[in-house]
């Protein structure tokens, strides 16, 4: 699996400085700890474990499974008997035990320039344990679920650190979801309690989130499942004593035209709940496989997946790939530009770094706003030592050249990496010659909600690259490529990417729905998890991700469901039926397409489009809105009825050669949509 030498040719090594403080400084020594976390995983895990605080020891095997449907339920197991708290030992055991308290957790830095914060580890700790006594006060206990659903602000991290200091399970939502998407999760996941804010700006764009949340909480109650109380950030109106941290004037925020309904029956203010809290917070400790978060994800079916990790497995996964993957020094300042409403701000800004002690920045804004240096202007003021972002900000950025880029000095930055889809080599190699200067590896991170943390990645000092590959996979994660029948690959060869056993950071289940679980990861190839994306590997042994296999699009980073899409469309009175399809993009990666076919009597036109794109953003959010609609008078379907969405993928790319096309009931369908195809986006 593993190749014997490192590869000569066509890659890009780690600069020799980097090398000598590396954790995994060589290819070799990879080699050796990827061998020893498979065949001996007790060992390789319990070492990190000593690192982390445990009330009581686990007992017996470190990892037990099973990936077999037809030997049984699916289960993952990690360190059973052991018990502990992850908001014990990301804040008070670096407070306490490693004497952190006065170091920088977070540098805030808000969507305009020169609104900022800065937060030490102990002043967090401090506001978690309020939030904490706050969310007891409101009869919230161990197990129960709280959605969250805020901007990238501190007071994010701490209403989530609060929730798992007292045993609850956070769902959070991404403050860019419709009011219909939040409601959807919040009574999916049976949520008690609601926190959000009241609004925020995306570059010059005002969001009334406190709108979109009541709107919410209306459809709950219509739909039989009412929230009792609503705790209500006011970020955009605060008091300056009102903050976390130390901060500059608010000012450079405030928004008093903000319009705001207050319901006294169920919204509760933020600030007012913690100036009467105590900032002492004894944790509830918690079993190994207790559940931790639930965080959805785009279903194949239309209706998103809550995805549930647990307690132990995703804190020691999250730790040990945050460390390894990104070199982590004590020194370094860190950056992940991702949402913590994504699985990436997840792991990669909250969990992994602070269970590493890391000093992070939190930013608010765009990459574009005010101009298109903000990112690099950020990385010069906080002397960033590791970044980490999307290929779609990348390819947006490349557009406008090397010198916005260059009015910084960015000489801070040691290791540059990506995450969300994979990168295509042409912005790879802009990323490592312009940003990086060729002297910042590039750790192109392949994972998912559902794996919890990266499991096929680079090391920074250890791995050669190549452009567009995410190389090998991370300690404790057996890939194999299958083909068609199920039957593994070896050497060179392209088929479906699965895994072979469990990593600690592996989901557990879909919440409420184990059989979804089962039959979405398990069923195709039983014995394997399938991911649900296709990989080439190459003769050097390295991996490539290839891109979705099921009905799925990858846009901007985000996983969405042509299902989904589909559902929100058909919900119009003026469509009959929908497909949707990916079309390539030359920033977003994939762009939606969508075909359409009206009702008797329908007019397709452009306000019939508006609409159907406002439909769309309302029932899903932003993400979603598609950038093609073509009216289709007829799908190509099978005689049994089902639509052939390989054709209309073709028919959306301006490919003609359509393969074979026998089995349609009507094959003249495909030239009248290949005449009438949407040449320009919205």
């Amino acid at each position: 699996m593993i190749p014997d030498k490192a590869p000569k040719e066509d890659v890009f090594h780690c600069p020799e400085n980097l090398k000598e403080e590396s954790h995994i400084p060589s290819f070799e020594k990879y080699k050796e700890e990827y061998i020893r976390s498979i065949e001996n995983p007790d060992e390789f895990w319990g070492a990190i474990a000593k690192d982390f605080f445990w009330k009581t020891k686990h007992t017996g095997r470190f990892l037990e499974y099973n990936f077999d449907v037809t030997k049984g339920e699916i289960f993952i197991k990690c360190m059973e008997g052991a018990t502990t708290n992850i908001c014990y030992n990301l804040l008070d055991r670096n407070v306490h035990d490693k004497k952190l308290g006065d170091r920088i957790a977070f540098f805030w830095e808000g969507n305009e320039p020169g609104d900022e914060l800065t937060v030490t580890y102990g002043e967090l700790l401090q506001r978690v344990c309020q939030f904490a006594n706050v969310l007891k006060s409101l009869g919230v206990k161990k197990g129960d679920r709280v959605s969250i659903y805020m901007p990238m602000v501190v007071e994010l991290v701490v209403a989530m650190l609060a929730c798992v200091r007292i045993g609850a399970v956070h769902s959070i939502v991404f403050a860019g979801f419709s009011s219909e998407s939040l409601c959807e999760r919040i009574i999916d996941s049976q949520c008690s309690l609601l926190v959000t804010a009241d609004g925020f700006y995306r570059g010059d764009k005002l969001i009334n989130l406190k709108f979109l949340a009541d709107e919410a909480l209306q459809k709950c109650r219509e739909k039989g499942f009412p929230v009792k109380k609503s705790i209500v950030l006011k970020h955009l109106s605060k008091e300056p004593e009102e903050v976390v941290g130390s901060q500059s004037p608010p000012a450079k925020r405030s928004c008093p035209d903000l319009e705001l309904h207050w319901n006294p029956d169920v919204d509760l203010c933020w600030h007012t709940l913690m100036k009467g809290a105590s900032d002492q917070c004894e944790p509830e400790w918690c079993e190994s496989e207790d559940p931790l978060f639930i965080l959805y994800t785009s279903g194949s079916t239309g209706k998103p997946k809550g995805v549930l990790h647990t307690v132990s497995g995703y804190l020691l996964f999250v730790a040990t790939t945050f460390k390894l993957v990104f070199d982590h020094q004590p020194d370094d300042v860190y950056w992940c530009t991702a949402d913590i409403g994504w699985i990436t701000g997840h792991s990669y800004i909250t969990y992994g770094p602070l269970a590493n002690g890391a000093s992070s920045v939190l930013f608010e804004g765009l990459p574009t706003y005010p101009d298109m240096s903000r990112m690099w202007a950020i990385v010069d003021k906080y002397r960033v030592t590791k970044f980490y972002t999307a290929p779609t900000a990348i390819r947006m950025l490349m557009k406008y050249g090397s010198e916005p880029v260059q009015r910084y000095t960015r000489k801070s930055l040691k290791v540059l990496g990506t995450v969300g889809e994979p990168i295509n080599p042409e912005a790879w190699q802009w990323y490592y010659s312009v940003v990086g200067e060729g002297r910042c590896p590039v750790v192109d991170t392949f994972w998912q909600t559902e794996t919890g943390g990266h499991v096929l990645t680079p090391l920074p000092a250890a791995t050669p690259m190549k452009p567009g590959s995410a190389t090998f996979p991370f300690f404790g994660v057996v890939p194999a490529i299958l083909n068609d029948s199920g039957e593994e690959l070896e050497g060179p060869s392209e088929g479906y990417l699965v895994f072979k056993q469990p990593w600690p950071g592996v989901m557990r289940t879909v919440y409420g729905n184990h059989e979804r679980f089962e039959t979405t990861y398990f069923r195709k190839f039983p014995g394997y998890y399938v991911t649900g994306d296709g990989c080439r590997r190459d003769e050097d042994g390295y991996y490539w991700i290839t891109g979705r296999i099921d009905d799925m699009l990858n846009v901007s980073g985000h996983l969405l469901s042509t299902a989904e899409v589909e559902s929100a469309l058909v919900e119009h009175k003026a469509v009959a039926e929908a497909a949707v399809v990916s079309r390539p993009h030359p920033v977003k990666g994939e762009s939606l397409y969508c075909f359409v076919t009206l009702t008797d009597g329908a007019t397709y036109n452009a306000t019939l489009e508006a609409e159907l794109r406002k439909q769309v953003r309302e029932k899903i959010g932003a993400i979603a809105t598609p950038d093609y609609i073509q009216n289709a008078p007829g799908l190509p379907k099978t005689r049994s009825g089902k639509i052939m969405r390989r054709v209309l993928r073709k028919i959306a790319c301006g490919e003609k050669d359509m393969g074979d096309i026998s089995t349609l009931a009507d094959s003249g369908v495909v030239d009248e949509l290949y005449r009438n195809r949407c040449c320009t986006t919205a």
